[in-house]
Order: C-alpha cells, then sequence, then structure tokens
C-alpha cells in the first residue's frame, strides 16, 4: 500500500447514511465527504483513470469528481428502475456497466457526459451483481432465482447456468488471469469452476472444480486477490473468510465482534491486506496473512455496504 505526499491510494466508503467517505487509507482519517441525499448507496466503483467514482443508488446512477472538493455529481442520470446494485468500467474507461433490480444488465457510453445506456441484456430476476471478464469481452450476470448468465459482448451470444436451484446468486468473481471463476449464494455456499477459452463463437467455457460450504449463512461478496491465490467471501454471519484456490484450504478469517454484516471487500494490489465494510458503520483494513485490523475507518452513522480501493499508479 503506497502512501506519501501525492498519495495514489484511494479510498471511499458509503451506505445506508447517505454519504460517500473518502479516507486516507494508511492513517484512517477521513478527507471528505459526499453528500448522496437521494438515496443509500449500493454499489460503489472507481474510473481506471482514477478521475471519478460512481455511485449507484435507487432509481440512479451518481459520479463524482474524486480529485476535487465539488460536492455536486458531474454525472447525473435518474432513468433506471428500482435499486442499482452493480457497477463497474471497461479497462480503457470508454464503456460502464450497471445490473439491477429490473432485471437487466446494461452497457453505458462514457464518451459523452449524459450517460447513453447502449445495450441492454434481459434476464428474467432481478440482477445482484454483474462482473466484467479479464478478456473485457464477456459478461458475468448473477440473479435473484440462482442463475448466472455469461454474455459474449462481442457476438452478443449468451449462455447460462443454475449452481443451486433457487439459491439466489449473490456475488461473481473472475481472477486477474481469466482462469478461475467464484460464485456465492444466500445459503452459504461457494462454487468454484476453472475457464478455458471458448473455441467457437461465444463465451468463455466453464468446467466445474469445487462446491463447498464457506460460511454458515448468507454470503454477499466474494473475490479474488490481484495475484489470484486466495479468494475472499463476506457473510452475514461477521466474518470475511479468505481461502487459498490452491486446495481451498482456509487461509485466514477475520472477525471483530461488533461486525455484524460484511457486507463488501477489497484487496490492496500487492494482496497482503484487505479492507472490508461492514453493517457496524466501520471498514477496517486487515493484514491478510494473520488476520489483525491495522487500520478502522470511522464515521458513518448507518451501515456500510459498498467500498472502492486503488492503490496503484496510474501512469
Amino acid at each position: 500500500m503506497a502512501n506519501g505526499g501525492a498519495d495514489p491510494v484511494i479510498l471511499a466508503t458509503a451506505g445506508y447514511d447517505h454519504r460517500i467517505r473518502f479516507w486516507q487509507a494508511h492513517s484512517g482519517i477521513c478527507h471528505r465527504t459526499v453528500q448522496h441525499p437521494d438515496s443509500q448507496v449500493n454499489a460503489l466503483d472507481i474510473t481506471p483513470d482514477k478521475q471519478l467514482i460512481a455511485a449507484a443508488g435507487y432509481q440512479h446512477i451518481r459520479m463524482y469528481d474524486i480529485n476535487s472538493s465539488n460536492p455536486n455529481a458531474l454525472i447525473n442520470y435518474e432513468g433506471v428502475q428500482k435499486n442499482v446494485t452493480s457497477v463497474g468500467f471497461h479497462e480503457d474507461g470508454k464503456w460502464m456497466y450497471t445490473g439491477g433490480e429490473d432485471h437487466t444488465a446494461k452497457i453505458w457510453d462514457l464518451r459523452s457526459r449524459t450517460l447513453q445506456c447502449q445495450r441492454i441484456f434481459q434476464v428474467k430476476a432481478p440482477v445482484n451483481c454483474v462482473t466484467l471478464h479479464p478478456n473485457q469481452g464477456e459478461l458475468y450476470v448473477g440473479d435473484q432465482s440462482g442463475s448466472i448468465h455469461c454474455w459474449d459482448l462481442k457476438t452478443d451470444i449468451n449462455e447460462h447456468l443454475i449452481p443451486e436451484p433457487e439459491a439466489a446468486i449473490t456475488s461473481v468473481s473472475i481472477d486477474p488471469m481469466g482462469t478461475l471463476m467464484a460464485a456465492v449464494n444466500n445459503k452459504g455456499n461457494c462454487y468454484l469452476w476453472t475457464m478455458t477459452t471458448s473455441r467457437s463463437n461465444g463465451p468463455s467455457n466453464l468446467h466445474p472444480k469445487k462446491k463447498f460450504q464457506a460460511h454458515s449463512k448468507y454470503i454477499l461478496k466474494c473475490l479474488f486477490s490481484p495475484d489470484s491465490t486466495l479468494l475472499a467471501t463476506t457473510s452475514a454471519d461477521g466474518t470475511c473468510r479468505i481461502w487459498r484456490t490452491a486446495d481451498l484450504s482456509l487461509c485466514t478469517e477475520l472477525k471483530d465482534k461488533s461486525q455484524r454484516w460484511v457486507w463488501d471487500c477489497a484487496f490492496s494490489g500487492d494482496s497482503q491486506y484487505i479492507i472490508t465494510a461492514s453493517s457496524d458503520n466501520n471498514a477496517r483494513l486487515w493484514s491478510v496473512n494473520d488476520g489483525q485490523i491495522k487500520r478502522e475507518y470511522n464515521g458513518h452513522e448507518k451501515a456500510v455496504v459498498c467500498l472502492a480501493f486503488r492503490d496503484e499508479v496510474v501512469a
């Protein structure tokens, strides 16, 4: 984790108190608070150039300038039904993707300041999560009915699988090398697949690798580490567990007695640290190796349900 004068580290947290807080990751000091008055914030992500942060809320998407004190959204899009549950960006910043309770995943053109919706992928249930494959050409959409939809953006071919009937898919993650995919559900189960490039048109081929019970309760998030050696799962049981991808043995359990639901997490670029967001109004920085809390980020007045963290230098 870098720190110093020109701090390349961006850490933002948000949730049910209608505020986005920006933190000095190394000190735990909140240096900026942005009001988000219209709703809770369901998801956050930072543009690849680290200039803007997108906040997904109820019936809207807002984008704020990271590097100024401007309290107002630079981009404001209201034309969405229900909650927007997921947001992310193509690696070159040309487009953004979202998922929502309106049963859709959408792709938005970012080259204009008016947020034009370019493409819509319709499913039959509320969308809980959307993940972009590292190849930048496939979106994986997890929904409330238990389906994972694999949408090939180049060919528009889509396929879907149901790992466990009637168990809502809450999060999907693909490792940075594009060789492993994990999905978790509201029953506490985690599914793992190996991924290979499709020889024909269409999305990557998925080969079932393992199913295991990662938690006894609802899992909210799964995330591979940047070095692909670890998989984090966060849960309503009050813990974040970190598993070794080689054999799915438990590496560390991150637990604090006040934590309650752990909603979101993000690894540092060197995979040595992880930040979690939880229902006790706090975010925490942990050491992956020993499971110790290194920093706490206190200041929210209600549950922290999402965070965005980037600590690499952008040229």
